[in-house]
This record gives C-alpha cells, structure tokens and sequence, in this order.
C-alpha cells in the first residue's frame, strides 16, 4: 500500500493493480515454532488486487501448515493464484537455489551519482505522502487518525485542502469527508476528483454548519441532495426553506404552541422530572422542521422554563 501511494503521489503510475499497471509477487514459507532452518519457500503471482494478495497468503499459509501437519513436505514452485475459485495451482516447479539467479547485465556501465544532482532531484518533487500527513496534523491540528486517512491518496488530499479555502473548520470538514463523503464515493466506486460536489461546494456547505446557518441534520439532507444535482448548498437551501431560524421570537412562538401540545409533560416538569427537558427540544426541533437554531433553543427554551417554575412555586 506503501509504494502504490507513493507512486500515486509522485504521479508516475496510477498503481492499479486490477489494470496491471502494479504487480505483487509473493514469497512465503512456514516453519515449526522452535525450529531454526527455514522452510522451503514457494512464489505465487497472478494477484491482482491488495484484496487477492491477501486472501492469496492466507491459502497458501495454510496450504503449507496442513501440507507439513500431515508429514508432506512444501516443494519449491511458482504457484499461479486464480481468485475466482480461492485456489492457487503449480505453474512450474524450481527445486534449485540457482533457479533463482540473477544475471549481470554487460552493457550497463558504472554511475555515478553526484550529491548535488541527487539533492537537486529530491527538492523538484512534490510533497510526498508522510511529509503532508504531519504538516496535515501541524497545519491544521488535526488528529494523526484524520490526517492519515485524508492523505492515503493525492487527490483525496488534495479536496481537503481546498476545501479548507472556504471553511475554516478543519476538523469539520476532516469530519464530513471521512463519514458522508467516503460513504458515496466508496458506494459510487469513485475517486475524490471525480466527485460530482466540488472542494468549493462542500467548504461553502461547511461554512454553513459552522456559522450555524443549517443545523447537521439538516446539512445532511442538503448534501445528499447536492450529491444528486450538483447543486450549490446555497441554492439548495433557499429552494427548499432550510435556513435555519434565528429569530428569537418565531422560536418563542414554536415553544409556547410546543407546551400547548405537550400539557402532561410540561406538569411533569414543574413537578420536579426535569429529564422531561430533552423532549421538549426534541418537539419544538419537530414542529420548525428542524430549522430552528439548536444552540438558541436550549437557551431560551431554559429561560422559558426557569419563569414557568417560579410561577408554579408562587401558586403553591
């Protein structure tokens, strides 16, 4: 994963496996717990993706266990793994050391390489993956989780900082692309750079849910719609009403009609089972359609709450 990454963020090869553009082969050998030698190595090639490496290791680890278990003994061959049927099968055998030789090659002449070129080559490349994963991290003051998910691909990397030219949220935007975005371009089997909502749009989307103009939920529906048209989140909003209200009164009014419609529970409160509150935010959330600014809410919903008490301690 290492190199596919590096090879990715050097942009010399888009390192997918399933296109042949990289190739994994495979040594594995298995021994005894205790014992010293080695045992005898076999090769297995035709993966062709991380997930057939994988699942391909795993088989021939077992093969070898259960082949030496029942006193067999491992020969040494190139194996050819066919992922279709999770089986590898012998494609030649090479039962001596020298089968692995290497030749000179007569024609290649000594180089020499100077520092200065070298070093000169090291400074004309672009950022490579660890060097942005930790300036991900100083930069941004993002955890190392959030910033070695975000840097695992270029253009992944990329979006996020761009992203970050019209929200200033890091962590926020971190937070959204990791849960709601790669959830639709794993769904859609897509790269970030082919993503139908640009790095602009989801920073502007951002930039919204951190000057509380839209709540989270509601930021939910907006993204997905955004996902589907390709719309502005802006635009988005006005078309459908979202913007989240901020007006003190129109709150007011949603929760004196909410302890109209919730007489019982507004009795049991006064009485003393203050946990009655969560459902109060939860009704007046219900009746502004989730518009209604959360943090202002609580605030007056309390201040409501705290005068309705001292009445009904006065009438007692």
């Amino acid at each position: 994963m290492k190199i596919r990454q590096l090879v990715q963020y050097l942009e010399i090869c888009n390192g997918n496996m399933e296109e042949g553009s990289l190739r994994c082969d495979a040594n594995i050998s298995v021994r005894p717990a205790g014992q010293k030698q080695f045992g005898v190595k076999t090769e297995l090639k035709n993966m062709n993706s991380f997930k057939a490496v994988e699942r391909a290791l795993n088989y021939e680890i077992e093969r070898q266990i259960a082949l030496i278990r029942s006193g067999g003994m491992v020969v040494q061959q190139t194996l050819l793994w066919d992922d279709s049927i999770g089986e590898s099968r012998p494609m030649r055998s090479k039962e001596e050391a020298h089968d692995y030789r290497y030749f000179p090659e007569p024609d290649l002449v000594r180089l020499n390489v100077e520092k200065e070129w070298a070093q000169s080559i090291a400074d004309s490349l672009s950022e490579l993956p660890q060097a942005r994963q930790e300036r991900f991290m100083k930069q941004y003051g993002i955890p190392k989780y959030d910033s070695e998910i975000l840097t695992l691909t270029k253009v992944m990397a990329n979006y996020y900082e761009e992203s970050l030219q019209y929200c200033s949220d890091a962590k926020l935007v971190a937070n959204w692309i990791m849960s709601e975005m790669m959830a639709v371009l794993k769904e859609n089997k897509q790269e970030a750079d082919e993503f139908i909502v640009r790095p602009r749009q989801m920073g502007d989307l951002m930039e919204m849910v951190r000057g509380e103009s839209i709540n989270g939920k509601i930021a939910k529906t907006v993204f997905e719609e955004m996902c589907k048209t390709g719309k502005d989140s802006q635009t988005i909003v006005q078309e459908k009403g979202l913007l989240q209200i901020t007006d003190a009164g129109m709150i007011e009014e949603t929760i004196d009609r909410m302890f109209e419609l919730n007489q019982k529970q507004l009795n049991e409160f006064l009485s003393g089972k203050e946990a009655v509150f969560a459902h109060f935010v939860g009704q007046v959330m219900k009746l502004s359609k989730g518009k209604a600014n959360p943090k202002l809410t609580n605030e007056l919903l309390k201040a409501k709450l705290n005068q309705l008490k001292d009445q009904f301690k006065e009438k007692k």
